[in-house]
């Protein structure tokens, strides 16, 4: 599938303008080879085209994160700049599953759920791109077709050993972890979606650099320009200390209620705040700069930055209203020790007693009775923001009670 895309030469802006380049530069960790970004910005203005910007994904999750924003931004910024946005949907790809800092080979999707997904991100990527003004490409339309004598021409463009440079396949080999075969194609059939697509630019995180590179020598091999590579800072999670990731549940979602996308900001590490201001806010960088600059010099209470911080990011995925009332919502929570207003409710059985372990389990989201008496032995849960230590309690003790779960979960119990 092809989406409308921006005629040759429309809007394209001189690459002279200072106010051109910046937007295209922010938050960039690597722009490979030096100085060949450039070259292209000027080589497409002169030309009157715009540039091909290449962004491969492979739709192996439901949710879109917050850690996606980084580099979908950047495409956003080459589109309004005048450049042409290329989504790589890895429909092919995501069969294999891209190793990129994995310690173990990844689980095959079946093309059922890497359709549904796919729906599923180009909807969220609405919210930061105009996904109406893309190339939309599935690179199953050329990997597909390589069928044996291509898939072999392909593997015999690189080495057992340059593939083995690349960190995370190092480090599984060095430990005897297994890595399959097709695992070890992965950076060369994503770099044969840069010859496919004859990308001048491709954008990823820092751990696509080498996938990106292998890009730039298949298309050299292909007698095509090289493409220059843009590579970005990963997002931290909400733990502050791994990439955010769905795996790892430290990640805030593109999808994710207002309250929610305030509330995990909130919890992020104060020393995670210069980042999250920079790749997540979306405020303008001069902006983000004097905030991370006032954070730095003391000039400005953690707390406060970080509610100015949840803000930005719940307004920029919803709008300002909705942002207020999470904000409203969490200081209720939390600074005022208020239930919300608005809480799911549970029906009690006509049962005497009442297993609180089953009531956490069915209601509040915990996994199993056993993590629920974790839960109520380490003082997490609580009856109308009393701590409770007992499993059992009366049914009658507890109807019209507010059951709570940590600090963000509540269930009113009610009568059947």
């Amino acid at each position: 599938m092809v989406s409308r895309v921006p005629t040759a030469g429309a809007g394209i802006l001189p690459v002279r303008m200072s106010d051109h380049l910046r937007p295209l530069l922010r938050n960039a960790i690597d722009v490979l080879p030096e100085g060949a970004l450039v070259a292209r910005l000027g080589e497409a203005e002169r030309a009157g085209r715009p540039l091909r910007v290449k962004l491969g994904l492979d739709p192996t999750a439901v949710s879109v994160t917050l850690g996606w924003s980084v580099v979908l931004s950047k495409l956003a910024a080459f589109q309004a700049a005048g450049h042409l946005p290329v989504l790589i949907v890895g429909d092919f790809t995501a069969r294999v599953g891209d190793p990129s800092g994995k310690s173990k080979t990844r689980p095959m999707l079946t093309v059922e759920q890497i359709a549904a997904n796919e729906a599923d991100y180009l909807r969220q990527f609405r919210k930061i791109l105009d996904v109406d003004r893309i190339e939309i490409r599935h690179n199953s339309e050329w990997l597909g077709e390589l069928g044996a004598g291509g898939m072999l021409d392909l593997a015999s463009r690189a080495t057992l050993a340059q593939i083995l440079e690349r960190d995370d396949f190092s480090k599984r080999h060095a430990s005897g972890t297994p890595i399959s075969l097709q695992e070890l194609m992965y950076p060369l059939l994503q770099g044969y979606d840069s010859v496919a697509v004859q990308a001048d630019v491709e954008l990823g995180g820092t751990d696509q650099t080498f996938n990106l590179l292998v890009g730039r020598d298949l298309q050299d091999q292909w007698g095509q320009p090289q493409q220059s590579i843009m590579t970005h800072a990963l997002l931290v999670g909400t733990d502050g200390t791994q990439k955010m990731s769905q795996s790892l549940g430290n990640y805030v979602g593109l999808d994710d209620l207002p309250a929610d996308m305030y509330g995990k900001t909130m919890s992020i590490p104060d020393a995670a705040m210069p980042s999250w201001y920079r790749l997540a806010a979306g405020l303008p960088e001069d902006a983000t700069e004097e905030r991370v600059a006032a954070l730095a010099a003391g000039e400005v209470e953690p707390v406060i930055a970080k509610r100015e911080l949840a803000f930005a990011i719940t307004a920029r995925f919803h709008d300002e209203a909705a942002a207020e009332q999470a904000a409203d919502q969490f200081r209720q929570q939390f600074a005022e020790h208020r239930v919300p207003d608005e809480i799911p409710t549970a029906v009690l059985g006509p049962e005497p007693m009442v297993h609180l372990p089953a009531l956490l389990v069915a209601h509040l989201g915990v996994a199993s009775r056993g993590e629920a008496r974790r839960l109520i032995s380490g003082g997490a849960v609580r009856l109308d923001g009393a701590t409770v230590d007992e499993l059992d309690l009366s049914r009658d003790a507890l109807v019209g009670r507010v059951l709570q779960r940590g600090r963000r979960d509540f269930v009113r119990l009610v009568a059947s």
